[in-house]
């Protein structure tokens, strides 16, 4: 069965929503261990630990929707405290299908939902996508652009909050 008994999918992106490109932290972060050496990757000390019980308590399932694909269950879940979580897929070659603007992986998001309700966490939505999900997912969504330079804010859970009520309300 898919649609309105099942939760909502939050497709998440790790490089912008979770990882700020602004300026580091100026507090030692909570979470330190060698596997930002091992991946070659800094930034994973500017991970916020306190946001994976955040969106956990949205009650939505989430999704990998990154290029990092199984590392980021290696590397960030462990990290913010979330669990094991389903990868999204891409292709091992994308193609340019699709209107202008569109982002390579609008028509795989709308592909892995089917016909349930989403959300995709992203800093690199476009209006392109949000017209595009609109005509062609049959289901409800929420495209929310984040900000890169700060990552997921109290502004931004508070928006997620509301439009998972909204939605839920509708569904009964």
């Amino acid at each position: 069965m898919t649609g309105s008994t099942e939760r909502p999918i939050l497709f998440l992106d790790v490089d912008g929503p979770l990882i700020p490109f602004g300026e580091p932290p100026r507090a030692a972060p909570a979470f330190r261990s060698d596997v930002s050496c091992v991946l070659g990757n800094p930034l994973l000390e500017r991970l916020d630990p306190a946001v994976g019980p955040r969106l956990m308590a949205l009650g939505c399932d989430l999704v990998w929707a990154s290029t990092w694909m199984d590392d980021a269950n290696e590397a960030v879940a462990p990290r913010i405290g979330l669990p094991r979580l389903p990868v999204v897929k891409w292709p091992d070659v994308l193609t340019d299908e699709g209107p202008r603007g569109l982002h390579w992986k609008t028509r795989h998001l709308v592909a892995w939902a089917g016909r349930r309700s989403f959300i995709w966490v992203d800093d690199e939505i476009s209006d392109m996508d949000r017209l595009w999900v609109s005509a062609q997912h049959e289901g409800q969504s929420l495209l929310h652009r984040v900000d890169p330079v700060a990552a997921l804010t109290d502004d931004d859970f508070a928006e997620l909050a509301r439009w998972l009520r909204s939605t839920l309300c509708n569904r009964s």
